[in-house]
């Protein structure tokens, strides 16, 4: 069953000025569907219980000017696996901005590379929240979140119906980023929320019970624009890296950043429910970080594995703003670790693995707990950011193993879902959207965790195409209302 919105646009109305994240691989659909028996090669496992959701930009009208990949509406594509059997849906995240598109049936906004004077204002920059960015579970919803940090949109897991902004019941009084971590042992979500007036940065923790317990500032030096932010079982971890705020821009009401390599790295390690005077930072060589993985701590140090990026800047010869796109989205990243000494200041930093890997998942339930193992995408040589395998790490003995979805297919980041019962770290599966560019087929391959080399346990075949897109998350049976 599927129902069309009536803006939907023939696919070459949005083939902008030869922008590739507006065509094949990456063309928004305007259809929202809802499909159940869906066709499986192989056999689906009946320990394979839960919805995989993945969110990612899907814009429901033609962009009013140069589109940056960052800038669509955020749709998520759902699959729930019960008993053997698959169903989908999909559907776009009713964000403020999107209601007040689809009432006038325009666009309102221009996006991050030239947003104009016109655009409707807002607290801190003039771009839509669009919450495109990630997903994350908490308290019987899912929070489909955006990377400038906005409001935390509600959806049911199943439905994916939008339940509106979140206030926490009146207890939010700033922004989240998008990259929340959730600690399923004590029910506690830990956030932060930056923007370019100050306070730069704050800090905070939203208990069991769905209000937040804790907010503090972070002092920082100036606007910074980090990304991702990791827990350890009493301590959480932020980052003022340097990719800062370009300000002569930003007094211009444009979103502009800049790689500055002459700033170090910082990492601030602040105890779970601190004072902002009790954050400790730890300097260390300039990078950037998308992505952590986890943390956790090891007698006097606390440990973070991450996927580090060298230098986030575009290439010299990158002429003009899509060239510049594109090039910032060439990743080149690797896993990494850190070493933070709580007693004695230092920092011992290195990597763990030489491959263009980004994008990585972990087993959720052991966030801030020592982990062995790491699934990150790998990111292909081509042009456009695509994934074309998954390499499973062994930090812990340095093994690696790896699935390679083929020629011409290409996956999504592809979180760990938990086998009923399971009884190990890696006990489970790894669930990844496939576009087929040969046959021009989406699909769900499932994996075993323990086993990728082995290949897909099966694939779900797709009655629609599923955009490439950005983060993803597995939510458990037992977990769903």
């Amino acid at each position: 069953m599927a129902s069309t919105l009536d803006q939907t646009l023939p696919a070459d109305a949005w083939e902008v000025a030869g922008n590739p994240y507006l065509a094949g691989l990456y063309a928004p659909v305007g259809e929202e569907r809802t499909d159940d028996g869906l066709e499986v090669i192989g056999e689906l496992p009946p320990d394979l219980d839960g919805v995989y959701l993945r969110n990612g930009p899907n814009p429901q009208f033609a962009p009013s000017g140069r589109y940056h990949w960052f800038d669509g509406d955020g749709m998520v594509h759902a699959v729930r696996f019960h008993e053997g059997r698959a169903s989908y849906r999909n559907r776009w995240v009713r964000t403020r901005g999107f209601v007040d598109e689809h009432t006038v049936g325009r666009p309102l906004w221009s996006g991050v590379i030239e947003p104009r004077a016109d655009n409707p204002p807002d607290e801190h920059l003039r771009l839509k929240d669009t919450a495109n960015t990630d997903l994350v579970w908490f308290r019987d919803r899912v929070h489909a979140l955006w990377y400038l940090s906005g409001e935390a949109y509600a959806l049911d897991a199943l439905s994916l119906e939008s339940l509106g902004a979140d206030d926490f019941a009146g207890t939010l009084p700033c922004r989240m980023s998008a990259h929340a971590k959730v600690d399923e042992r004590t029910g506690e979500l830990l956030f932060f929320d930056y923007g370019p007036v100050r306070p730069y940065m704050r800090y905070g923790v939203i208990g069991p019970t769905g209000l937040v317990t804790h907010l503090v500032e972070i002092d920082l030096p100036g606007p910074r624009m980090p990304h991702d932010m990791a827990a350890t079982e009493h301590h959480s971890i932020l980052m003022d890296l340097p990719l800062v705020a370009d300000m002569e821009a930003a007094r211009q009401g444009r979103h502009k950043i800049v790689f500055d390599p002459s700033l170090a790295a910082r990492f601030g390690v602040i105890p779970r429910r601190g004072a902002g005077d009790e954050i400790r930072w730890f300097e260390a060589e300039p990078c950037y970080v998308y992505h952590s993985i986890n943390a956790w701590e090891d007698g006097d140090e606390v440990v973070l594995d991450l996927c580090r990026v060298n230098k986030p800047a575009p290439r010299a010869d990158a002429a003009g703003p899509l060239a510049r796109m594109l090039s910032y989205l060439r990743l080149d990243a690797q896993l990494y670790r850190y070493r933070f000494n709580m007693r004695t200041g230092a920092v011992s930093e290195g990597p763990l693995d030489d491959d263009n890997t980004e994008f990585p998942t972990m087993n959720l339930a052991m966030l801030g707990r020592p982990t062995r193992f790491a699934y990150a995408m790998r990111i292909s040589p081509e042009p456009t950011l695509l994934f074309d395998g998954i390499v499973k790490y062994d930090t812990a003995s340095g093994a690696q193993d790896r699935h390679w979805f083929g020629p011409g297919r290409w996956g999504s980041e592809a979180p760990f879902a938990a086998r009923r019962g399971a009884t190990s770290e890696d006990d489970g599966y790894l669930v990844s959207f496939v576009h087929d560019e040969n046959l021009d087929r989406s699909e769900v391959v499932v994996l075993d965790a323990a086993d990728l080399a082995a290949g897909p346990v099966a694939r779900v075949l797709l009655p629609a195409r599923v955009p490439l897109g950005f983060h993803a998350t597995w939510v458990r049976g037992d977990q769903l209302p």
